[in-house]
């Protein structure tokens, strides 16, 4: 059912981001300071994003076609109740009671499983040594990782996992973002990237589990746990912005396009 809506939708947004201007330019992403989790190693890949956000927050007023403006507002603030609301107290939840330790090595676990996203974005963009790399970070922290709790392809051997997915690959061949669109629990997204996050679920092992009411709940403690990393984040973006649906489209975008270049 999950997967049939997303593919329904992603068809529509097809339709849609072909008949509207692609009008990607300097695109930026952003997140303001971060609240980090006491403890964090400041070199792990979602910080390492975050504060690249910041960085490049300021840098360029992006511009992209937002002609579902009034679908897309509601969009954000069904998301920043549902954020206030359920995600973030569950986060908080989950950061009080389940020790630091638990979480990363959850998030370890996670991470690994989503290696054949990772592998065939590099595939598909030509980045062979990335690819190998990918293949080689699954083998290693499968087996002497423990299915990946641990993360000794990194901390051993050095290889970190390349920040890849469906959506770089269509910009890297030369697709536009279309128009901007805000997804319902999904947040920001553009008509390319949407088709990309349909694709990155069919390579997403969880999607696959049986039944799918047990599906969705391991998604579930999956975003719980990382957004336990995470709180901070929105809030400062949200308290410092003068508007924070602009803020984030602008932030989104800038940050995507950044992705799509390296």
């Amino acid at each position: 059912m999950k997967s049939q809506m997303l593919v329904m939708v992603a068809g529509a947004l097809v339709l849609v981001g072909c008949s509207a201007s692609n009008t990607a330019v300097s695109n930026n992403v952003g997140s303001t300071a971060v609240v980090p989790d006491p403890g964090v190693s400041p070199s792990e890949s979602s910080d390492d994003e975050f504060d690249l956000f910041e960085e490049q927050l300021d840098e360029a007023e992006v511009k992209i076609a937002d002609p579902l403006a009034g679908w897309n507002r509601a969009m954000h603030n069904f998301n920043d109740k549902l954020y206030f609301w359920v995600l973030r107290p569950c986060a908080r939840l989950c950061r009080k009671t389940v020790p630091r330790p638990a979480r990363v090595s959850a998030r370890n676990f996670f991470s690994n499983l989503s290696a054949p996203v990772r592998y065939f974005s590099c595939l598909l963009q030509g980045k062979r040594k990335a690819a190998g790399r990918e293949l080689h970070r699954f083998a290693y922290n499968s087996t002497v990782g423990v299915l990946g709790l641990a993360d000794p392809a990194k901390d051993k051997l050095g290889l970190e996992p390349a920040e890849e997915d469906l959506g770089q690959v269509l910009g890297k061949w030369g697709f536009g973002h279309g128009i901007y669109l805000v997804l319902p629990f999904f947040g920001p997204s553009s008509v390319r990237d949407a088709v990309g996050l349909v694709g990155d679920q069919f390579l997403n092992p969880i999607r696959y589990v049986e039944p799918t009411e047990a599906s969705i709940a391991i998604s579930a403690v999956k975003y719980t746990n990382e957004n336990s990393f995470r709180l901070g984040e929105y809030e400062s973006l949200k308290s410092t912005a003068v508007d924070p649906y602009a803020a984030m489209r602008n932030a989104y975008i800038q940050y995507r396009k950044k992705k799509v270049e390296e």
